[in-house]
C-alpha cells in the first residue's frame, strides 16, 4: 500500500494506507449506534493514548476528546471533529469487512471519518510543529440524536475552549480527489414530527357509523407538501416529507387510530417557524372537518449548518494544496440533509466540508454503501495541513 505524500510538508511521517484501512475496517465490522459506541470509543481512546495525547472520555457518554499542545508555544485552540455512530440499517454488502451485527451498519461513513481523524492525530502527535492547541473531538450520536448538542451541554467548550472548529463528511457522487466548500449554508435545519389522529372505528361496510381517520390522514399526506410548494418563497428551499404511515391491520375494519411521522427541513429560521405554524393550522382544519382528535409532537431538532466565510476560504485553500488546482468545488448547492455539527458551528466559527467518495458510490444511508478507502489518506492529510495553515504563526484569522 502507498503512504500519504505531502510535497508541502515532506518532513511529516505519514501513516500507511493499510493502517488507516485496518482501523476503518475494524470499525465497520463492529458498528455501534447512538450513545452505544462503547467499543468504538474505547478503541479510539486506546490509540490516542498510545501516541501520547491527553485523552478525555465520557462526554455525552461515549464521546472522546484528545488534546495536543504544539511544540512551538502558545497560540489559538481549535477543534477537529469526527462522528463515530452507525445506523440501524441491515448491510447488503458482501465485503470481508461487512458488519458483524445484523441490523446495524456504517451506512454513512462515520467509520471513515473517525479513521481519518485518527490518522491526523498520529501524524501531529509525532511532529507537533505548530503553535497552539488542537482538540480532536470524536463525537457520538450524530444520526438524529444530537450528540454534538449533548457534548456541548456537558461542557465541551468550557472544558476545551476553542476559537474555531472544523468537520468533514464524505460525499457520494463527488469524485475521489475532489472536495466541496460552501461559504455559508451547507446543510438544512431539521425538525421531526409524530402525529396521531384518532377518529371512531367501525365496520368497513358501514363507514357512516365511524369517523374516518384514515381518509383524513391520506388527505394530509397529499396536502401538507403544498405548504412548501404553494406557500413558501421559491428562492428559499424547504422540504416537508411524511416518511411513515401506520394504520389498520385487517380488511373489514375502519381503523380508529392513524400514526404519521416525518421531517421538515429548511435554511431560514423565520421560514422554519412559519412552516410549523401552517403545519399545525392544516392539521387542525382537517381534524375539524372530519371530527377527529389530533396529538402532535413537533420537535425542533438541528439548526442549519452554516460555515464561517472567512474560515471557509482557508479550508478551500488548504484543500487546493492537498487535492490540486481545480479540485475544490465552490459552486455546489447546499444539501437538504442535516448535520448536528451545526450546534458546534453556532458556538464558535466553524467550517464543514464535503470530501468526494466517488461517482459510483452508493448513496448515504443505503444498505450497499461503503466508505471509499481511497479517501482515507486525503482526509488525514487535509486535517494535518489545515492545522499547519491555521496555527503556523500562532494566531487565527478574524472571523
Amino acid at each position: 500500500m502507498s503512504s500519504i505524500h505531502s510535497p508541502k510538508n515532506s518532513s511529516k511521517i505519514w501513516p500507511e494506507l493499510a493502517e488507516l484501512q485496518s482501523w476503518r475496517h475494524d470499525f465497520h465490522r463492529h458498528p455501534e449506534t447512538a450513545f452505544k459506541e462503547h467499543r468504538t470509543s474505547a478503541r479510539v481512546a486506546e490509540l490516542l493514548s498510545s501516541w501520547g495525547l491527553e485523552v478525555h472520555t465520557g462526554l455525552a457518554g461515549t464521546g472522546v476528546v484528545a488534546v495536543l499542545h504544539g511544540a512551538l508555544g502558545e497560540g489559538p485552540s481549535i477543534g477537529l471533529r469526527a462522528d463515530m455512530d452507525a445506523l440501524h440499517v441491515h448491510e447488503l454488502n458482501q465485503c470481508e469487512h461487512a458488519s458483524q451485527h445484523q441490523g446495524r451498519m456504517h451506512a454513512c461513513g462515520h467509520d471513515g471519518h473517525t479513521s481519518m481523524l485518527l490518522g491526523a492525530a498520529k501524524v501531529l502527535a509525532a511532529q507537533p510543529d505548530f503553535a497552539g492547541t488542537v482538540n480532536f473531538i470524536f463525537q457520538p450520536a450524530e444520526e438524529n440524536e444530537g450528540g454534538a448538542r449533548e457534548m456541548i451541554a456537558e461542557g465541551l467548550f468550557e472544558r476545551f475552549p476553542m476559537q474555531a472548529v472544523y468537520s468533514m463528511h464524505n460525499w457520494p457522487g463527488l469524485p475521489v480527489g475532489t472536495a466541496a466548500v460552501h461559504s455559508t449554508a451547507v446543510m438544512a435545519a431539521f425538525d421531526i414530527f409524530d402525529l396521531t389522529l384518532t377518529g371512531k372505528g367501525c365496520h368497513a361496510a358501514m363507514p357512516h357509523l365511524g369517523k374516518d381517520a384514515l381518509l383524513a390522514a391520506c388527505q394530509l399526506v397529499s396536502q401538507l407538501p403544498a405548504l412548501i410548494a404553494r406557500e413558501q418563497e421559491v428562492h428559499k428551499p424547504a422540504v416537508l416529507s411524511v416518511t411513515s404511515f401506520n394504520a389498520g391491520d385487517t380488511y373489514n375494519v375502519m381503523p380508529e387510530v392513524i400514526k404519521l411521522r416525518g421531517t421538515v427541513r429548511c435554511f431560514d429560521m423565520e421560514q422554519r417557524a412559519r412552516i410549523e405554524q401552517r403545519f399545525r393550522d392544516a392539521i387542525a382544519a382537517t381534524c375539524a372537518l372530519h371530527g377527529l382528535q389530533a396529538d402532535l409532537d413537533y420537535r425542533v431538532s438541528y439548526p442549519a449548518t452554516i460555515n464561517n466565510p472567512v474560515h471557509a476560504e482557508i479550508c478551500a485553500d488548504v484543500l487546493t494544496e492537498v487535492l490540486g488546482q481545480g479540485q475544490v468545488r465552490r459552486d455546489m448547492q447546499p444539501s437538504m440533509a442535516s448535520e448536528d455539527f451545526a450546534f458546534m458551528a453556532q458556538a464558535c466559527p466553524g467550517v464543514y466540508i464535503w470530501m468526494g467518495n466517488g461517482e459510483n458510490s452508493a448513496s448515504l444511508h443505503n444498505p450497499h454503501y461503503d466508505f471509499n478507502d481511497a479517501v482515507l489518506p486525503l482526509g488525514a492529510r487535509y486535517w494535518v495541513e489545515l492545522v499547519s495553515a491555521l496555527l503556523r504563526d500562532g494566531k487565527l484569522p478574524k472571523a
